[in-house]
């Protein structure tokens, strides 16, 4: 009887395989992010009214885990929160800044196409992870690919234009220091985006509640509703808790190699959302850096940031 049980009991799904799941579900909500913000800085409505959207929505729906846990949890080092605090307000601040400087196409080459490079580069630094030969010829070729994306413009900034670089490279290194501090932090994936939501909240509020007042005072409530949507609930909540997951079964570095797939994504939405076409550099950057993003994922090798237990 108990062999037939066993026989009959259904497969489990590896934590691996879940992992890559949600690791694949974040970087196209990452897209859809990049091209919605972008979208929305460049159309009369302030980075600071989008921010409390943001995350007044996960603040709310998530409340029941920050009120369980408090507004600092119990056994959180004040650097590890700090860690997970800056991809929260000063990261959309941040980016949401970068994004009114760079033009689109320049996006996603410097900010997910760059966060695995900022993972790789933590980790080997501070905390002593190896690479491999072949995830050091990934980051390669995705850094090819940020190059040949980015195009002339990355190499030779307009004027301004460096600005969005640079603020945009500054979020994605703040992304790179959540993911090694999600990682040691001992949170859950909803612990920690409660905890993201409700602080960033609380530091946009006197910021943005002015700012939403006045937007909704000009009759863009449609707007702001489709921001709340794809800012709140897919990203503020989804993306989080999804980019958590894929931490907790694939490891800090495997998770963050998968976010250069949202460049190709994020190139594709901009066509007939942005009407933006990438030129013929731009499409052979995103070759090479899909290519890096699969040797770079750790598929061919051991990631020693590993899973956490």
């Amino acid at each position: 009887m108990s062999d037939l049980a066993c026989t009959t009991s259904p497969p489990k799904v590896r934590p691996a395989l879940l992992g890559w799941i949600a690791a694949l579900a974040t970087v196209t909500i990452w897209a859809l992010w990049a091209v919605g913000t972008r979208h929305a800085v460049t159309h009369d409505l302030p980075p600071a009214a989008i921010g409390l959207v943001r995350f007044g929505v996960p603040a709310l729906v998530l409340l029941p885990f920050s009120w369980r846990a408090g507004l600092f949890p119990k056994g959180l080092s004040l650097a590890k929160g700090l860690g997970l605090l800056g991809s929260g307000a000063p990261f959309f601040l941040i980016v949401a800044a970068g994004m009114q400087f760079a033009p689109a196409a320049e996006i996603g080459p410097l900010l997910p196409g760059t966060m695995p490079l900022f993972v790789a580069l933590i980790g080997w630094v501070v905390f002593g992870d190896r690479l491999t030969g072949v995830r050091v010829l990934g980051f390669a070729l995705v850094l090819a690919g940020i190059v040949g994306i980015g195009g002339y413009g990355v190499l030779f900034a307009a004027d301004g234009a460096w600005r969005g670089h640079l603020l945009l490279l500054t979020g994605a290194c703040l992304w790179g220091i959540y993911t090694h501090a999600y990682r040691r932090s001992g949170l859950s994936a909803l612990q920690a985006a409660a905890l993201i939501g409700l602080w960033s909240f609380l530091i946009l509020l006197p910021f943005g509640l002015p700012s939403l007042m006045q937007v909704l005072g000009k009759g863009l409530a449609g707007p702001i509703i489709l921001q709340a949507l794809l800012q709140g609930l897919v990203a503020g909540v989804g993306g989080i808790v999804l980019y958590g997951m894929a931490i907790d079964r694939l490891g800090a570095s495997r998770a963050a190699a998968v976010s250069p797939l949202s460049i190709v994504l994020a190139a594709l939405l901009a066509i007939p959302v942005l009407n933006e076409i990438p030129n013929p550099a731009a499409w052979i950057g995103i070759i090479l850096a899909t290519s890096g993003v699969v040797l770079a994922s750790g598929i061919f090798g051991q990631d020693t940031s590993g899973p956490r237990a």
